[in-house]
C-alpha cells in the first residue's frame, strides 16, 4: 500500500469532525445547564415566583424633633429581601477557542531480494574403444534460484484537541431579568 493510499484511508472527517461535534454538544449542554440553574435556584417550582432571601440586621436611625433636628440615634431592626439570583453567579460558559492538531507519521519499508546462481560443469574425456581410443563423455548442470520479499509498515497517529472555555457575558434577556429582580429588593423596618 502506498503512502498516499494509506493517508486516504484515514477517516479525516470523523477525526476532525468528531471533536468539533463534541464541542458544539458541550456548548449546547452548557446553555441547558444555565437554564436549569435559573429555574431550579431562581424561581419557586410551584408558583414561578422569584426565590427571595430575607436578611435581618440592626441599623442606626436618627430621631428628629418637630423642627427637623436630630435628637437621638436609636438602633432599629430592618429586614432586607433580595432575589437569590441577584446574589449568585449564573453559570454561562462559552467555548471561546478550539484547536485540533492532527499528526500522522507513516513509515513504509519494502524490501525485495532476488538471487540466482547457475553453474555448468562439463568434462570430456576420451578413451579408445577400438584399439587405443576410448571415448568417455561426462557433463553436469546445476541451477539454484532464491527469492525473498519482506514488507514493513509502521503507522503512528496522534490527535490533540485543546478547548478554551470562558465565563461569557450574560445574554441581554438574562441581564434584563436580573435588572427587574434588583428593583424588587426591599428594605423595611422589622415589625418585631
Amino acid at each position: 500500500m502506498a503512502i498516499g493510499e494509506e493517508l486516504s484511508s484515514i477517516d479525516f472527517k470523523s477525526m476532525i469532525g468528531g471533536p468539533l461535534d463534541a464541542v458544539v454538544r458541550a456548548q449546547a449542554q452548557s446553555a441547558q445547564t444555565s437554564v436549569d440553574f435559573i429555574k431550579a435556584v431562581g424561581f419557586d417550582e410551584d408558583t414561578n415566583e422569584p426565590t427571595m432571601v430575607t436578611f435581618s440586621y440592626m441599623k442606626a436611625v436618627e430621631i428628629k424633633d418637630a423642627e427637623g433636628n436630630v435628637t437621638s440615634v436609636e438602633p432599629k431592626k430592618f429586614d432586607l429581601t433580595v432575589p437569590i439570583l441577584t446574589m449568585l453567579p449564573i453559570p454561562f460558559i462559552r467555548v471561546e477557542e478550539t484547536t485540533i492538531s492532527f499528526n500522522a507519521k507513516i513509515n513504509s519499508v519494502q524490501e525485495s531480494t532476488t538471487s540466482s546462481s547457475k553453474s555448468l560443469n562439463a568434462s570430456l574425456s576420451a578413451k579408445g574403444g577400438w584399439g587405443p581410443v576410448s571415448v568417455k563423455v561426462s557433463a553436469s548442470y546445476s541451477s539454484k534460484s532464491a527469492k525473498s520479499s519482506s514488507s514493513k509498515i509502521e503507522r503512528t497517529y496522534s490527535l490533540s484537541v485543546n478547548v478554551r472555555a470562558v465565563q461569557d457575558e450574560l445574554p441581554a434577556g438574562t441581564e434584563k431579568l436580573l435588572g427587574i429582580l434588583e428593583n424588587s429588593i426591599t428594605e423595611v423596618e422589622s415589625a418585631a
